[in-house]
């Protein structure tokens, strides 16, 4: 059910492990860009602040530097972006952005089990016939830092394309893309065959 419950990623990541990210994979510009889009998530999906806000935040940032793509945005910027993140956030919530993984940990697992019964997931089940279910799992992996120069395309591959129905390789991906870039069309997709 893509996009129909919520996600977290990038979990972990506070002050201290965002500068290790940078120093191990030599792109501060993408640790800072993962840590941003962290705060952003739980702040919008944990602690249920408004996503506008956030937004709003980013698109004056990237016009203030001139850019129009995410990918622009240099490591200054996210660092600059970080700090309003966590100001908005203290200002909404009355306390600092966690940087205890293991409270971030239990607060992305209450967030996932809470959207079981969002309208979007409710909705999705009555569309799809899916009936009987008491609830669902939650589950904990290390991913691909697809928005990583090292590892730099995020992609969707399916072994049929919904649409025809028909058994046929099918894919999309991104160049610098990470999780939700892809199913939140957030940005366009290239076709494999691309």
């Amino acid at each position: 059910m893509p996009g129909m419950m919520e996600t977290i990623l990038n979990l972990g990541l506070n002050e201290r492990s965002v500068q290790g990210l940078a120093q191990s994979t030599k792109n501060e510009r993408f640790a800072y860009d993962a840590y941003r889009r962290f705060v952003q998530m739980y702040s919008t999906v944990v602690m249920e602040l408004p996503k506008e806000d956030l937004e709003h935040r980013l698109r004056s940032m990237k016009e203030r530097l001139g850019v129009k793509q995410d990918t622009d945005v240099p490591a200054s910027g996210w660092k600059e972006l970080l700090k309003e993140y966590k100001a908005n956030f203290r200002e909404k919530t009355g306390k600092d952005f966690p940087e205890d993984p293991i409270e971030q940990l239990w607060g992305a697992i209450g967030a996932v089990f809470g959207s079981w019964m969002a309208e979007k997931a409710v909705t999705y089940r009555r569309v799809e016939k899916i009936t009987g279910l008491l609830g669902t799992a939650v589950n904990v992996m290390q991913m691909v830092f697809g928005n990583n120069r090292r590892y730099f395309r995020h992609r969707r591959l399916l072994h049929a394309r919904p649409q025809l129905r028909r058994k046929i390789f099918y894919g999309d991906y991104l160049v610098n893309a990470q999780g939700e870039d892809v199913v939140a069309g957030i940005r366009t997709p290239m076709h494999l065959s691309e």
